[in-house]
């Protein structure tokens, strides 16, 4: 199967999608998505990829997805439990 090389400008596309205008029903559901784990780590990232479209914008279920990263020496796990701190 051949594997598409995505352009600088595909990525920030993909990366750049406005959550206000975006339409859910073209989005696919990540519970759809199913990895072949036996395959090697690049493999599965692009079957990944391949399988849901846009990895920074997806639907789980009705809600509409969107992951960003930050260029931070904070964990997820520093995030979460700073918020929970500030929640309780």
């Amino acid at each position: 199967m051949e594997q598409h090389t995505y352009t600088r400008e595909e990525v920030e596309a993909m990366q750049n999608v406005d959550l206000r205008t975006v339409d859910p029903d073209m989005l696919r559901d990540i519970r759809d998505v199913k990895v072949n784990t036996a395959l090697p780590k690049r493999e599965r990232i692009l079957d990944f990829i391949r399988q849901i479209g846009n990895p920074y914008c997806y639907r789980h279920g009705k809600y509409v997805v969107k992951v960003s990263f930050t260029d931070t020496d904070v964990t997820l796990e520093d995030r979460m439990l700073s918020y929970i701190r500030l929640k309780c």
